[in-house]
């Protein structure tokens, strides 16, 4: 194998959750297959197991992200794709997340675009770099018109939409502890890991559930926030590869929420009840649960404005 210099920083990823899906590797044609299953091989014992958390590839992909940064003048996206991607074993079976950093810049640029003040996004990325982004992105749709991102990115909460592919049996919470050589600590004395949270769940049925919740949610409140979720949602999963697997990560949101919280979160279980009772006719105990479910995210969001 390879040998792979590890550089050790204290850089933690930001306070974002992502919803990922992992494709098999059969769903990917030649010759993307053959470099993703070498791709596999040279990271060797890197393609993580169902039952771990992926932190210390997120942390690789951040590190990357600000090397790129730091080494030329920012640009408003990658010179070119980088052919990398998060991987997990399950029963045996390769499944491919690809990072797809180009397609996924062009979208937090749209993002920043809807969401700053111009003359802060002036001075972060001049009009010229931005058009000139633009015009790469119309040159590149025109070539790949059903490209889709495998990963979303949600920062400074989990937005409440996403829990419906899981339920609570599907949430993974792995406690923090010392740092180990190769788990994206310095493995020094003293370093601690961080606790994970996450969801992981086989496509079939992440669409099963959202199907449901949709109709359920169709029926009761056709114009409501999560109705609107689902249907985006349900949509975005059948983009995919019937036999992948989909994953929500807590990523940085754990340094945000400490384990207490996370230890304590059961906010998937609890959009489960809330879809329960609204099927029952229980509209007042499903309002209840996601009432509470959304003030509780809300709480989170505003963290954003602390100082």
């Amino acid at each position: 194998m390879q040998d792979v210099t590890v550089v050790r920083t204290s850089v933690q990823p930001p306070y974002a959750a992502h919803l990922r899906v992992y494709e098999p590797l059969a769903a990917y044609p030649e010759p993307e297959r053959a470099r993703w299953q070498a791709y596999a091989a040279e990271r060797g014992p890197d393609a993580v197991e169902a039952a771990q958390p992926v932190a210390a590839t997120v942390l690789e992909e951040q590190r990357e992200a600000l090397a790129e940064l730091a080494a030329r003048t920012p640009r408003a996206l990658p010179e070119r794709e980088s052919g990398r991607a998060y991987l997990r074993v399950v029963d045996g079976v390769l499944y491919v997340c690809p990072w797809a950093t180009r397609l996924r810049s062009w979208q937090a640029l749209e993002e920043l675009r809807a969401g700053a003040p111009v003359a802060l996004l002036d001075t972060a990325l001049p009009p010229a770099a931005r058009e000139a982004a633009e015009a790469d992105r119309e040159r590149w749709r025109a070539e790949h018109p059903d490209a889709r991102p495998w990963i979303l990115t949600s920062r400074w909460e989990v937005p409440v939409r996403w829990f419906l592919p899981f339920g609570d049996e599907d949430r993974c919470f792995v406690p923090g502890g010392a740092g180990e050589e190769g788990d994206g600590g310095s493995g020094e004395e003293g370093d601690a890991r961080p606790a994970a949270l996450f969801y992981l769940v086989p496509m079939a049925q992440a669409r099963r559930r959202v199907a449901r919740a949709y109709r359920a949610l169709r029926e009761a409140v056709p114009e409501g926030d999560l109705a609107r979720g689902a249907e985006r949602i349900g949509r975005w999963l059948e983009e995919f590869h019937p036999r992948s697997l989909v994953e929500l990560d807590y990523g940085g949101l754990v340094h945000l929420l400490g384990p207490e919280r996370l230890l304590a979160d059961r906010s998937a279980g609890e959009l489960e009840e809330g879809l329960r009772a609204l099927r029952a006719g229980d509209t007042a105990e499903a309002l209840r649960v996601y009432g509470e479910l959304t003030v509780r995210w809300r709480r989170v969001l505003a963290l954003r404005y602390a100082n």
